[in-house]
């Protein structure tokens, strides 16, 4: 159960017991939820923050234990068969049971016996809607559509909306069911009709429905932001009560199969798009109703269209809400990249919004932790320092040109010996080039100058030979030191014998003895 959508029906004027019944409620649960939102000034002015409406709510309606699973009766379940079978009534049923020792409640036997007896078929009765109150939404399997990119047979769905007055409707194929794509095909539908019905009557698809569950449904946070941006409330349809949404299921989809699909040969997706299109406004929008008896277009041209909600100012940006986990990488994966979030939270479970620019990570409290820009293509990293650890941040975004720079900053003899390093032709020795740097923090700047002088004039500048001159003072030391041999007595290195001297028997010559 989620207050803000309480509190959006309340703005939107719905009863409390319209939003009980849409929401599967207790209405003194909602009543009780509305009294405290009115206490708070929530039905007025501008709402809250999710995270700051999230904490006032905890605040006022600490979480309770959830309730059993099983029921109590259970264990008697074959005594209580036996006694139905007699006839015997629910009370009387109680009644053997707590002699049976049995403490439980009447209102769980008499749910428990409710389960086990099948019910009577319950009489419907059509409701019929005022113009641009309601519309209502499903999918359908529609068969194999060619794919315009790769030239395959893919398997293809039909989503169809049907305004439930006029009985006008909207329909396109897809070749999946994804979230993106749900909330796509809405604002193509709203900008088809010029305007938004006030509520959807929705089938529980996973792309809508987080858990089909008629008692307490839990609406996707992309879809109630899609719900909030148009100003629609969503009214899921009761799991497997098809006809709780019949304008759909027997005049918009089965309507769709019957007389758009059928006998039509196998076309690109983009073509069936713009087919059905024109089907909706001559076939489908100029027949004749079966139950209206008037044709849909018209009804809808004449009267529905200006009831609808006039579309929002601004375009929905498709934002696709995630829960995901952050990594000991301190990232996490949303849509096939990698973005960063702070490491005090690897391991927690996050949220992440996918805008079609933007990304934001917030905590399951919705305390915005993280703002990226979207990736442009799968597995790229966006990254931002400050969320990795302190301690292994050193050196991780260093370069050559970058650590030849800081070298340089100690000192010559720094600087060479950097430079011998990286210009290793077999090993990269990055690493040993960072570990030699970070020797400043240690020793400083004049020491590990030293150092590195002491290391080059014995001919063995290797990082390890440079720590320990360091950890043992001889840095300090210059007595030991070899004078500097002059200019004038160094001969350039050279071959004593010559190639010819070398190889020369194997040309017949002489060798070297």
């Amino acid at each position: 159960m989620d207050v803000r959508e309480i509190i959006h029906r309340l703005r939107a004027g719905e009863s409390k017991r319209k939003i009980a019944s849409d929401l599967q409620l207790n209405w003194r649960t909602v009543k009780k939820y509305a009294s405290w939102a009115d206490e708070e000034k929530l039905l007025v002015g501008e709402l809250p923050c999710p995270e700051e409406l999230q904490k006032r709510f905890i605040a006022a309606f600490p979480k309770i234990p959830a309730a059993q699973n099983q029921s109590s009766v259970s264990e008697y379940h074959e005594y209580v068969v036996k006694l139905r079978k007699e006839g015997v009534e629910i009370a009387a049923i109680r009644q053997r049971l707590r002699e049976r020792g049995y403490a439980g409640s009447y209102a769980s036997v008499h749910r428990y016996v409710s389960k086990l007896e099948p019910l009577t078929p319950d009489a419907t009765v059509r409701v019929e809607c005022k113009p641009g109150e309601e519309a209502q939404v499903d999918f359908g399997y529609a068969g194999k559509m060619i794919d315009p990119h790769t030239g395959e047979l893919r398997k293809s769905w039909a989503f169809v909306m049907t305004l439930s007055w006029s009985r006008h409707q909207y329909v396109e194929f897809v070749f999946d069911q994804k979230i993106a794509t749900w909330l796509r095909l809405h604002r193509n539908a709203f900008r088809f009709f010029g305007g938004v019905p006030k509520r959807l009557v929705i089938d529980n698809l996973k792309a809508a429905i987080v858990e089909a569950c008629w008692h307490d449904p839990q609406v996707q946070q992309s879809y109630q932001e899609c719900a909030e941006h148009y100003g629609f409330l969503i009214a899921p349809c009761r799991p497997r009560t098809p006809q709780h949404k019949g304008k759909v299921e027997k005049g918009g989809v089965h309507y769709v199969k019957r007389n758009f699909l059928g006998g039509r040969e196998s076309t690109t997706i983009s073509q069936a798009n713009r087919d059905v299109l024109v089907w909706c406004e001559t076939t489908a929008g100029q027949r004749v109703h079966g139950t209206t008896k008037e044709k849909p277009l018209e009804r809808f041209s004449q009267t529905e269209r200006a009831a609808l909600r006039a579309l929002p100012a601004i375009a929905y940006d498709l934002a696709v809400w995630k829960e995901v986990k952050l990594h000991r990488d301190c990232h996490v994966v949303f849509d096939n990249a990698y973005y960063s979030a702070p490491f005090t939270l690897v391991g927690q479970k996050l949220r992440v919004r996918g805008g079609s620019r933007e990304i934001r990570i917030y905590t399951q409290e919705f305390q915005l932790v993280a703002t990226h820009a979207r990736a442009e293509q799968p597995g790229q990293r966006q990254t931002h320092p400050e969320h990795l650890p302190p301690e292994l941040l050193d050196g991780l975004f260093l370069t050559r040109e970058t650590c030849q720079s800081m070298a340089e900053e100690v000192g010559p003899a720094t600087a060479q010996v950097t430079e011998i390093l990286l210009g290793d032709p077999v090993l990269d020795k990055m690493t040993s080039v960072r570990r030699l740097l970070k020797l400043r923090e240690r020793f400083g700047d004049e020491r590990l100058e030293a150092a590195c002088l002491r290391a080059l004039t014995f001919d063995d500048p290797r990082y390890m030979t440079i720590r320990r001159i360091l950890e043992t003072g001889r840095d300090l030391r210059q007595d030991d030191l070899p004078p500097p041999e002059p200019a004038s007595r160094r001969q350039p290195a050279a071959f004593v014998r010559s190639a010819a001297d070398l190889v020369g028997h194997l040309f017949g010559g002489a060798t070297w003895n």
